[in-house]
């Protein structure tokens, strides 16, 4: 073999070689990643089986890094943020999307405020984890693009299971550090008795929840979705970057004390529900309705104590290939507050009286 032929095999060897897996060691976990090594793409809780942290876990920005809990248990004091990022402003934030991560395969992640608290991502996926006990949010995502949440199972959060969400830094607003395009497949919350939302969706646009269950103790909303801006959830939403989200095939399987599913979006964001099933009787609300184009499809179960709330007097509804009950009334049976399973509670200033002129049942199922 001739030197430039070496050369270059050898140059290939050192450039692959920079890519290191390292295992975290037992003893001081934050102290770990807070002092990283740069050739550091994999860090692998292979060590023990079960790690201990009372602090946060800072991740450091990395092109990628992968977080493996190769199947080990992890418990966080209870101020810990679990594994979080720190970020100063929104230009740190802009700075850190070029950072990605893939936290993984993790049998318990226990107590602590929360167990992932990801900002400021591009790309960043969790997959194959159970967090238990956290007394804030299970799972809170900030300004975390094209990210993916995939068989996160949530058991007995104080607070909430799972939130998507804009940023909430300096110089951070509600149009310029969404969570865009996030993905949610085959999650579950296990709610406590304390339960807020199970998940929720805030001025973040083009989001898709799929094979998602909500069950456990009663919970004030299975799905709070909001593009409100300024924080007042009273007033309706008025983000104009909010085009979309999408639901498909949510199972719930408790009541809900304020109402399942929470829906204030922008008067131009469509708004998608499919095969929303909800398993018995509900006093609250299924769907407390404030502003947005809503889409039913394919709803194939309808309790008679099912209602649609609207504090909207001309709500933008359409149905579509739903059950049968799931329906408007007859002219005769309509008063001024109600239409069928669509009432007018709790109206916005001015409005007084139910319309249907942008309400629209197509396609009824048996």
């Amino acid at each position: 073999m001739n030197r430039f032929a070496l050369a270059i095999i050898l140059g290939y060897a050192r450039a692959h070689a920079l890519a290191v897996p390292y295992t975290v060691p037992p003893g001081n976990v934050a102290a770990f990643f807070a002092n990283l090594p740069a050739d550091a793409t994999e860090v692998r809780f292979d060590g023990a089986a079960e790690y201990s942290c009372s602090t946060d876990i800072e991740l450091p920005s990395r092109p990628l890094l992968i977080v493996d809990g190769a199947g080990a248990t992890l418990r966080l004091g209870p101020d810990s943020r679990g594994f979080t990022c720190l970020v100063a402003d929104q230009k740190a934030a802009v700075a850190r999307l070029s950072s990605r991560y893939i936290i993984r395969d993790f049998a318990l992640i226990e107590g602590g405020r929360k167990a992932i608290d990801l900002q400021a991502t591009l790309g960043s996926s969790v997959s194959n984890i159970k967090c238990v006990r956290q007394t804030e949010t299970a799972v809170d995502l900030r300004f975390c693009l094209m990210a993916r949440l995939e068989h996160v199972f949530v058991t007995n959060p104080s607070g909430r299971g799972i939130v998507v969400r804009q940023g909430d830094w300096p110089g951070a607003t509600a149009f310029n550090s969404q969570s865009n395009s996030t993905v949610l497949e085959q999650c579950r919350v296990y709610c406590a008795t304390t339960t807020t939302e199970a998940y929720a969706v805030f001025n973040s646009g083009g989001v898709r929840m799929a094979d998602c269950v909500s069950e456990g103790a009663p919970c004030d909303h299975d799905l709070f979705l909001s593009g409100v801006t300024d924080g007042d959830e009273a007033s309706i939403a008025s983000n104009t970057v909010v085009k979309s989200f999408a639901l498909a095939n949510f199972h719930v399987e408790h009541a809900a004390r304020i109402a399942s599913i929470h829906v204030n979006m922008p008067s131009k964001a469509s708004v998608t529900l499919s095969n929303v099933y909800w398993n018995g009787p509900q006093k609250a609300p299924v769907i407390r309705y404030v502003l947005g184009q809503l889409n039913l499809e394919d709803i194939g179960w309808w309790h008679e104590s099912f209602r649609i709330v609207t504090r909207l007097s001309a709500p933008r509804i359409a149905v579509q290939r739903c059950h049968s009950l799931l329906n408007m009334g007859e002219q005769s049976e309509r008063s001024e507050r109600q239409a069928g399973v669509l009432h007018l509670d709790g109206p916005l200033v001015g409005t007084t009286q139910l319309k249907l002129n942008y309400v629209v049942v197509r396609d009824k199922a048996m």
